[in-house]
């Protein structure tokens, strides 16, 4: 069985610019690990030593979010989930409270294609830990048995601190919308911290605000199954950029590719898409839907956009063609010497 985690830094290339004959103000880079994947910062008009000093309460944040959004991990997840599973009910800090009530309205906003209480399925599969499963796939009466039990947000009431579950087979996994969410809540701090031009870019998956100088921001999107750029998208004011693809994070048996999105309706990976990407001024919200419209497959996402409110999509099919709406057509420029077939399709009403 053959291994790959994708080379983050090649997911979405940011920053592909012109150069310029007039001074620019300063431009600040830095780069740390957290979430399982790189983070980097840059940050424009920023003097050097401020910026060194926001780069490093960034990097403290996304390692506090981290640990408290993590499933597996000490801290308040892993505790909530042990005392569901032990007792249906639970109870957290207000912070924890109000991350999972996001996390079940984004859920239901995609009929449960992004579910963040499968965490025994992903497990299951392996995909709960940074090394990728090495092996035999999961048994299949096992993957039966937890797509029977059904668990979903509806099964889960929030009482102020209390959370209460009727499924015993609720877990919460927040893997799907924690990065997008974090990233919201360093952009909340650069801008506290009087930042306005800016851009943080978690394994290829990012929010941008203001823009470089004159330019805007310039994006760039990977491939799903070439080395270089698909195509590149232009930002100026404040938008998110998030994909999701089979090639992040997959094994192989057999010739066959398993990777990391689950369809919570069969319990196996997702077999319709290779990759999605959507723009969303909220990151966490763009980070769910990636997640929906993937699952949803080239058939469906049409209607889960349009009830999730994402007005950009574009999503690649496991024949290699592209379907996008007239909205992100009018944004996205294609690789000129791209050779594929490209399919218009507005949101369903």
């Amino acid at each position: 069985m053959k291994t790959r985690i994708a080379q983050l830094y090649l997911l979405l290339l940011a920053l592909a610019v012109t150069a310029c004959s007039q001074p620019e103000d300063p431009v600040f880079h830095d780069q740390f690990f957290a979430f399982g994947t790189l983070i980097d910062i840059t940050l424009y008009g920023v003097e050097p030593g401020l910026a060194e000093t926001i780069s490093s309460l960034v990097e403290s944040d996304f390692n506090t979010l981290h640990t408290e959004w993590h499933a597996w991990q000490p801290g308040p997840l892993l505790s909530l989930n042990k005392q569901l599973e032990q007792n249906r009910s639970a109870t957290a800090e207000p912070g924890i409270i109000h991350v999972l009530a996001e996390a079940n309205r984004l859920s239901r906003a995609s009929e449960g294609l992004f579910n963040p209480v499968i965490g025994n399925l992903v497990e299951l599969w392996g995909f709960h830990d940074n090394a990728l499963p090495i092996g035999t796939l999961p048994d299949n009466s096992a993957i039966e048995r937890l797509v029977t039990e059904n668990p979903a947000v509806d099964d889960i009431t929030i009482e102020g601190n209390r959370i209460v579950t009727s499924n015993p087979a609720v877990a919460y996994d927040l893997g799907g919308f924690a990065k997008g969410l974090a990233i919201d809540r360093v952009i909340e701090r650069l801008r506290e911290s009087g930042v306005e031009h800016a851009i943080i870019n978690a394994g290829g998956d990012l929010r941008a605000i203001g823009q470089r100088g004159e330019r805007p921001w310039r994006i760039g999107i990977r491939h799903p199954r070439k080395t270089g750029i698909l195509a590149s998208i232009e930002i100026t004011g404040d938008d998110s950029i998030f994909t999701s693809g089979d090639y992040e994070r997959f094994f192989e048996v057999g010739g066959n590719r398993y990777h990391h999105i689950i369809d919570p309706r069969s319990g196996y990976p997702a077999s319709e898409t290779v990759s999605v990407t959507v723009i969303h001024s909220d990151a966490a919200t763009a980070d769910a839907a990636a997640t929906a419209l993937f699952v949803a497959g080239p058939d469906h996402w049409q209607r889960v956009a349009r009830n999730m409110g994402i007005r950009f999509v574009m999503l690649i099919d496991n024949n290699g063609t592209i379907h996008m709406n007239p909205a992100m057509q009018s944004r996205i420029q294609l690789d000129p010497q791209l050779d594929a077939t490209v399919v218009l399709q507005e949101p369903a009403p």
